[in-house]
């Protein structure tokens, strides 16, 4: 039989979905059979989110890699996959090349996510059998500013949102005087709803953002850092916290990292989950131990960051990328991208796709490419798809017409969109684009601090407005009124949140102003979403079983028994407790 390895994915996806109990089912099946020379790993998210749970194996030169297994399927799959050396047919999802993974991933390059599904992500081994902290090493034999001009050779820009070019932040902070020392901090507060890119690379590879963050240290004279992460992603903070602990034991954290006379200490910091605390300043005071509020530039972080002290602050992905450029030259990583973007970009696909997940794909490749070829296409393909939100709740929304853009920089804030940390969210016809605006108002308006009056206040009333819409009580002058608040919270806002909290509005206004009209003059929504503006009625489906009549709460239904039933259409509160509960599709809702 030989050695054999099964690996189960187990990000927070796969657990979900049931990971831990298909390993346990593993590890007692193994026991029971009494198989020798078969190793049980775990593993991080691939990013086929959408066929959870993965498990991967090994035959024959060739990687196996099967989509949502169950406990029941275990017994079968040990029979097949091992012990006849067959494929388990009945789940098997991929066969190939384990080296090359553009079969297994068309289309995309995979530089973030390299390890991502590969390696055991408490194994600090595994880290180092895929070259892990290869990369350091190199780095500690440059000059500082040699390493600088790599990162700038890269081209490599923020993957935060703001797009900022990494090498020129460095070089910044690293030529700001510094008496006191400097501080490096990795940003892992992902708070867009939809976007999971940076918890899934902390939760299956944490070493590659920790070996990220020691170049980066080293390249500005940082001997500090912390990793801010959010709390609610426990199982990244998990892996961060045994990743540092490991990389400690094995001196590539600490004093005198592997006798260069380079030291630096990481810790961790807990975020309590307020999407303002992305915000760079904002950060810096939570990291300070004051309330988590945003404070106006300059000076920026490079000059007075954390504790006072030149500071630089990379997100996740940014930091994920910096091994692999420095191991394979800048000038290879700028060979990747789309003019003034270079290299790959992970996005988190969700919403009403076929196959959510995560992507990771050269800069430029269009939105077409990745909802289609990549994605799947719409989760129900009898429903058209309609505009895609890019960029979270500081995004925008993207038609149809426009899925041939290629992914980059500048193109995305063209359409009003912008790239943001990587989220996108998919819809179809039957999503109101009036109640999307409406939905990410709402999140930008709990989450403002309150500190800046266009953010507190302008958020508040675009919010009420768009509740209006919605309810068909709005007129149109609120829409002029809706683009004159906007201009104002975008210019005058104090920190990026309330700054691009309009976007959404903007864009739908812009894409999708016929929906805006049709819900305020005719009363209507045309994707039938808005329930104060549906009309329920019944049809010749009916069969009279009553069903609906006993569900209606205030009675609003009648008929005899084995007849055609009826709505009162004055006392329907349009709950639409009818049509989830008729089971012969014979409510109609216009």
């Amino acid at each position: 039989m030989g050695n054999r390895e099964i690996v189960v994915l187990m990000g927070t996806c796969g657990k979900s979905a049931g990971a831990d109990r298909v390993y346990d089912k593993f590890a007692s099946a193994l026991k029971a059979k009494s198989i020798a020379g078969v190793e049980l790993k775990q593993s991080g998210c691939a990013g086929l989110c959408y066929s959870e749970v993965n498990v991967r194996t090994f035959r024959d030169g060739k990687e196996y890699l099967y989509a949502q297994i169950t406990e029941d399927d275990v017994e079968k799959f040990i029979d097949s996959e091992i012990i006849e050396n067959k494929t388990y047919m009945e789940k098997i999802l991929f066969e190939a090349d384990p080296v090359d993974d553009t079969a297994l991933f068309p289309k995309q390059k995979r530089i973030v996510l390299r390890n991502c599904g590969k390696i055991t992500p408490t194994s600090v081994d595994d880290y180092i059998a895929k070259d892990g902290y290869k990369a350091i090493l190199k780095a500690l034999t440059m000059p500082p500013e040699k390493v600088v001009q790599e990162i700038k050779d890269s081209g490599l820009r923020g993957r935060g949102g703001a797009g900022f070019p990494t090498g020129l932040k460095w070089e910044l902070t690293r030529k700001n005087p510094a008496p006191e020392g400097r501080y490096f901090i990795c940003n892992a507060d992902e708070g867009d709803p939809g976007a999971f890119m940076d918890r899934s690379v902390l939760e299956g590879d944490p070493h590659s953002v920790i070996e990220g963050m020691l170049i980066g240290a080293y390249a500005i004279g940082a001997n500090h850092g912390y990793i801010y992460v959010r709390a609610e992603y426990p199982l990244a903070v998990k892996h961060c916290l045994k990743a540092i602990e490991d990389a400690k034991a094995r001196g590539f954290l600490g004093e005198n990292i592997m006798g260069s006379g380079f030291s630096f200490d990481l810790k961790t910091k807990e975020g309590a989950g307020a999407f303002v605390c992305g915000e760079e300043t904002a950060l810096i005071a939570s990291i300070e131990g004051k309330r988590g509020m945003p404070s106006l530039r300059p000076p920026y972080p490079a000059e007075k960051g954390v504790f006072g002290k030149s500071t630089v602050i990379n997100n996740v992905e940014t930091l994920a990328n910096i091994p692999w450029i420095i191991l394979n030259g800048g000038s290879k990583y700028s060979e990747t991208g789309y003019e003034k973007s270079r290299g790959t970009k992970v996005f988190a696909l969700a919403g009403k796709i076929k196959k959510g997940g995560l992507v990771e794909v050269p800069m430029g490749t269009t939105l077409r490419e990745v909802i289609y070829d990549i994605g799947g296409g719409m989760a129900e393909p009898e429903y058209k798809f309609k505009a895609v939100q890019l960029g979270g709740p500081s995004g925008g929304c993207i038609p149809e017409r426009l899925l041939d853009l290629p992914v980059d920089y500048e193109s995305l804030v063209k359409t009003g969109a912008i790239m943001g940390s990587g989220g996108m969210v998919i819809m179809d016809e039957r999503s109101c684009m009036v109640d999307l605006a409406r939905y990410f108002l709402n999140f930008t308006q709990n989450e403002s601090c309150g500190k800046c009056t266009f953010c507190r206040l302008g958020t508040k009333r675009m919010l009420e407005i768009l509740e209006r819409i919605c309810k068909g009580q709005g007129t149109m002058d609120d829409l002029t009124l809706l683009q004159e608040i906007a201009k104002k919270c975008s210019t005058s806002s104090l920190c990026a949140l309330g700054g691009s909290a309009p976007n959404p509005v903007l864009t739908t206004l812009k894409y999708f102003y016929d929906e805006y009209v049709e819900h305020i003059v005719n009363k209507r929504c045309p994707a039938k979403y808005c329930k104060k503006l549906l009309t329920y009625t019944i049809n010749d489906k009916c069969i009279g079983c009553t069903a609906c009549a006993r569900k209606c709460p205030v009675k609003a239904i009648s008929g005899e028994k084995k007849t055609r039933h009826f709505i009162d259409q004055q006392k329907c509160i349009k709950c639409g407790a009818c049509v989830a509960t008729c089971k012969f599709n014979a409510i109609d809702t216009e």
